[in-house]
């Protein structure tokens, strides 16, 4: 075996045990160890328009995902799997050999970038501390600019944020109500809200000879619709048993629990009882909540031996 070879054996099989270490240190959030993709990232940003931008040198670190082979390598790009070895090892080779292989292909939303075509290559660039690499880039229009993250969940955070700020922004929601805090835990509800509040603002239009103001919209929508529903959702303690939800999450999700239910049986139902019945439904029953936690103490202990544990 030439010394290439033998070089590449072993750094694809470093590379591979820090996937693996990736992995077992995200053992309670494996979702956090995963290769972002880029259909989620477009699903949440709602990108559609493509401007073809050509070749450029892009820096390695900004390259947080992939079009169609996020399973196979892990949100650092190391390969998770052994099956990729001989297809690695070949482009570790070219490298160890100065020889030059041809540019990757990517896509380029909200300032990071997804691979097209090039997988290998950029694990290989990652794994040998490569800065920078030649691309050829699609755009993919976005209005949002994304900070490096690495993970689904850094990414869906800084989307939300940036939702949040454009909906107090544009409604004047914050200054309106004085109601700072509504929050969501996914991408695009904030979509969903403005919605409701047209909606609104349609049926305080009727039979008015004077239209009504976005501003006194908002205001009747948040006292008369919103402020109502949250208040019995806090007082029926319905939050604690969806972890991890926000208040607007729960006030999204009985609205249009509630909607249904007066489809099917008529709109005498009142809302308190809407939401009473959504708990029932849709939580998670105490004594499941109480294995997974029994899980994840038992995962937790066990990972704290194994690292604790003498060499």
């Amino acid at each position: 075996m030439n010394f290439s070879r033998a070089k590449s054996e072993e750094d694809f099989n470093k590379a591979h045990t820090k996937a693996f270490i990736n992995e077992i240190q995200h053992l309670l959030s494996p979702e956090e160890a995963n290769l972002i993709s880029l259909n989620d990232v477009k699903q949440m940003i709602k990108s559609s328009a493509e401007t073809y931008v050509g070749m450029k040198v892009i820096p390695i670190d900004k390259i947080i995902g992939s079009e169609g082979r996020y399973n196979d390598f892990d949100n650092h790009f190391f390969p998770k799997s052994t099956h990729l070895k001989n297809r690695w090892q070949h482009v570790d080779e070219a490298a160890l050999n100065d020889i030059t292989l041809p540019p990757i292909k990517v896509y380029e939303i909200a300032g990071l970038y997804f691979v097209r075509d090039g997988n290998h290559r950029v694990s290989v660039a990652k794994a040998r501390g490569t800065e920078f690499i030649d691309a050829e880039v699609v755009s993919l229009q976005s209005e949002i600019k994304l900070k490096k993250a690495e993970s689904l969940k850094e990414i869906q955070k800084q989307i939300i944020n940036y939702e949040k700020r454009v909906f107090y922004s544009e409604t004047n929601f914050g200054d309106i109500t004085d109601y700072w805090c509504l929050d969501f835990s996914s991408a695009g509800r904030y979509d969903v809200i403005y919605n409701h509040i047209l909606t609104h603002k349609y049926y305080m239009n009727q039979d008015k000879a004077t239209e009504v103001t976005m501003e006194e919209a908002v205001k009747s929508w948040f006292f008369n619709v919103y402020f109502p529903l949250a208040s019995i959702i806090r007082e029926k303690y319905i939050l604690r048993d969806f972890p991890g939800r926000t208040l607007g999450d729960l006030y999204v999700w009985t609205v249009r629990y509630w909607d249904d239910l007066k489809k099917k049986f008529g709109d005498d139902i009142p809302m308190d009882a809407a939401v009473i019945d959504f708990k029932k439904k849709y939580k998670i029953p105490i004594a499941k909540r109480f294995l997974n936690r029994i899980k994840c103490i038992i995962l937790r202990r066990a990972m704290t031996d194994s690292v604790n544990e003498p060499l």
